[in-house]
């Protein structure tokens, strides 16, 4: 039996954890936070069969559980406070913000402006994507969850840098994203008279906080154009690249042989392109590639933004850190 806290549990990442994690026998979820709905019940937020009391932050016992995730937002002010205090009392931390994603610590301060406030956590947190950083993960004591559209980006595009398959030329990362994916805090853009029947751009070309980690995991030059679907969730991410001279497309096919034995890895046969609908509700990445012409090539990768990119990446780092079976409740 493994013990696991929440903070943050009404939100749409942390709601999706509690939903994945209350269906193993083996896990107990010791409590909940919630700071606007302390001393209220799960299912007073969300009418379901899954009934948890909500604490405030200072309820939360740390002496009794073995791992917490803090499904928390960007730059939350007691974020840092709340992991020092896991970390000192030998509990492992998987953390959903961007706070501990970026390795360099110059390169948080130049896209953050601000020093990074807590550098010596810094230095032992591990990124959480396991197809890159598995054996790591396993070790780690603080986890840094990887984003949502970075997943997109890193898994399609890692293999082919990893391989000298591309051109120094920047990598265009056109990303579409679901409402979700904001959160479920109040926000204009995703208002549904803000976000029904249309489509936008945000934070296009090389602006976006996410950026940097794209980049630090594929060691590429990216151009990054988010966009808003009025959809509720998922993920498509249409990659533009240059390959270098005399690479084929059997070239570009066999580098995702990496993948070959990764659970929720698909790569698809030539001429089929992922959508949507084929990923939304579960843990698996689509990832198509097409050939435009030679040495230029189109890759379109898919994903649920809530599960394999937020909570259910989460519960796989989860499993790895606590010495469980990689894949156990997310099949």
């Amino acid at each position: 039996m493994a013990r696991i806290g929440i903070y943050g549990a009404t939100g749409y990442t942390g709601f999706e954890l509690i939903k994945l994690l209350v269906r193993r026998p083996e896990i107990e979820i010791a409590f909940a936070t919630a700071r606007s709905a302390v001393g209220k019940r799960l299912s007073d937020i969300f009418p379901t069969l899954i009934d948890l009391p909500l604490v405030g932050v200072e309820q939360a016992d740390l002496h009794n559980v073995d791992l917490i995730f803090t499904c928390l937002p960007h730059n939350t002010p007691d974020l840092i406070p709340l992991v020092q205090a896991a970390m000192d009392a030998g509990v492992k931390v998987i953390d959903f913000s961007d706070t501990f994603r970026l390795e360099d610590l110059d390169t948080y301060a130049r896209w953050r402006t601000k020093d990074h406030p807590a550098p010596e956590l810094q230095s032992v947190a591990v990124y959480g994507l396991p197809e890159l950083h598995r054996e790591r993960i396993r070790k780690a004591h603080l986890v840094a969850n990887t984003g949502c559209y970075p997943l997109t980006a890193i898994l399609p595009l890692r293999p082919l840098a990893q391989a000298g398959l591309l051109t120094d030329s920047p990598v265009i990362v056109d990303s579409k994203s679901g409402v979700s994916g904001a959160g479920r805090s109040l926000s204009l853009k995703t208002h549904f008279g803000e976000a029904h029947e249309t489509f936008s751009a945000y934070t296009i070309g090389r602006t976006h906080r996410h950026l940097p980690e794209m980049e630090q995991e594929t060691g590429l030059h990216i151009i990054f154009s988010p966009h808003l679907l009025p959809v509720y969730r998922g993920i498509l991410s249409t990659i533009y690249v240059n390959t270098k001279p005399a690479v084929s497309e059997d070239d570009v096919r066999g580098a995702y042989a990496v993948y070959a034995n990764e659970p929720f890895v698909t790569l698809l046969p030539q001429g089929r392109l992922p959508e949507l609908r084929h990923v939304v509700g579960s843990m698996n990445i689509a990832i198509g590639v097409h050939r435009v012409e030679e040495g230029h090539y189109i890759l379109v990768a898919c994903v649920d933004n809530l599960i394999k990119g937020a909570s259910g990446q989460a519960v796989q780092s989860m499993n790895l850190m606590l010495g469980m079976e990689e894949t156990a409740g997310l099949r």
